[in-house]
């Protein structure tokens, strides 16, 4: 029997999209500037939360992604000019 677990879905999509993102803005990859840039992007994204079973596939979310993709962008795009003016990596 497979354990129900609720998961914010869009963190998933905030971390799939950031590699590109912090490629295109030519922006820090260290682990900090990854994951300011994520807790802020984030936080200003609501958060869609599913419940599914582990290791099930996600069936409908995929029309999620494609709706929310635009506002994922948008805020990764304002997180990381907010993390690269004020990094805090030594």
């Amino acid at each position: 029997m497979a354990t129900e677990v609720i998961k914010n879905y869009m963190n998933d999509c905030v971390e799939d999209a950031l590699d590109d993102i912090l490629k295109n803005m030519h922006s820090c990859t260290c682990d900090k500037c990854r994951l300011d840039v994520t807790a802020i992007a984030l936080n200003s994204l609501p958060a869609k939360y599913v419940v599914t079973k582990k290791g099930e596939l996600y069936t409908k979310i995929a029309s999620l992604r494609q709706q929310f993709e635009v506002d994922i962008v948008a805020a990764l795009s304002k997180a990381v000019v907010i993390v690269s003016k004020n990094p805090r990596h030594d």
